[in-house]
């Protein structure tokens, strides 16, 4: 090869490498074992001999570990025992949902959490509300689109989701999970999922890095990624633990872990990074959260109510500039009147 054209193909190959690394953020990861969960669960749920405490209904099989039976009335969890305090770090959850049950006559899901509470009972995917810290949702379920045919409302086309459904919800403690909702006052993002009954592996990506939380999804078997959602301005705190749920009511599904693996990120940080990152977290919260929540209101007016409330709008508006004018109208008469 001659020199010159050497030269140039190293040149593009350390301009190459570069740009990835920059789109990385110069990124490393780690498999930290002690928070990860997978084949051949030695010891899970034994007391003392693993990291990782089954609770309710789940059970251990060689092939998975079983949160919920395709039963009626099931609740169960696996919970981490060790409180995790990586700053970045990345969550990759094999999963399966299946069951024989027809589409939307099969419940509720799963829920992956990283919660200051553990181990406790309750009605979101078979934990606690009221929650501190943040609950990704594989939601099987539209309770909101039963609950409208009940009345015998209907979704606009704007507002309709297409379910399974997977969301994200930050709780500081104080936020309540509407149930009746499918979570959507509270939710950050979310996407449409149709991951039941499929004979390919499915994953969940749960990454937060720089206080922002990106979660992905692998469904079709193609080994690619598709983005679920992302959302800057995330504050979670060190030392709350790992864990996943779920739960059957009239309906139910067997729901499965297949894995759970985290890994550490190591990602080079500008000074100001760093100073930004030695402020201590202590309370959950999501930057502009009021903001997302305004959108969300927006969003779920349908046309009829936009029409409507522009048309009262400009009613009222011309309601106005006739009383402005018969008002002056009447001070201009008296004006007049004060000459003779």
């Amino acid at each position: 090869m001659p020199l010159k054209s050497y030269w140039t193909f190293a040149f593009l190959m350390f301009t190459a490498t570069r740009c990835s690394a920059d789109d990385d953020h110069e990124m490393e990861e780690f498999l930290k074992r002690e928070y990860s969960l997978s084949k051949p669960y030695q010891g899970v749920g034994s007391l003392g001999s693993s990291h990782w405490e089954l609770m309710g209904d789940a059970m251990v099989t060689t092939d998975q570990v079983r949160l919920t039976p395709d039963k009626q009335s099931r609740q169960g969890a696996v919970w981490g025992r060790l409180p995790c305090h990586l700053t970045d770090w990345e969550m990759q959850v094999h999963f399966k949902i299946h069951g024989q049950g027809k589409k939307n006559l099969n419940g509720d899901g799963l829920a992956i959490w990283y919660t200051k509470e553990r181990m406790q009972k309750g009605p979101v995917f078979g934990n606690m509300d009221n929650f501190t810290g943040l609950g990704v949702f594989v939601d099987t379920y539209p309770n909101e689109e039963k609950h409208l045919e009940a009345q015998k409302k209907r979704y606009t086309p704007r507002t309709q989701r297409i379910f399974p459904f997977v969301l994200a919800m930050v709780g500081n403690g104080s936020i309540s999970y509407d149930h009746e909702r499918d979570g959507r006052p509270t939710e950050l993002g979310g996407c449409n999922a149709m991951v039941r009954n499929l004979k390919q592996d499915t994953f969940l990506f749960i990454r937060y890095i720089r206080r922002r939380l990106t979660v992905m999804i692998d469904i079709d078997g193609q080994h690619e990624w598709r983005d679920c959602l992302d959302i800057p301005g995330v504050r979670l705190p060190k030392g709350y633990y790992f864990g996943a749920s779920s739960v059957t009511g009239d309906l139910s599904d067997n729901h499965d872990i297949i894995s759970l693996k985290l890994y550490q990120l190591t990602v080079l940080r500008s000074q100001q990074e760093e100073e930004e990152e030695e402020e201590e977290i202590t309370i959950p919260s999501v930057d502009n959260f009021e903001l997302l929540k305004f959108g969300l209101v927006e969003e779920g007016m349908s046309g009829i109510a936009i029409f409507f409330t522009v048309l009262f709008s400009m009613l009222g508006c011309i309601f106005l500039i006739v009383i402005g004018l018969v008002v002056y109208s009447h001070w201009k008469e008296n004006q007049r009147k004060r000459f003779y």
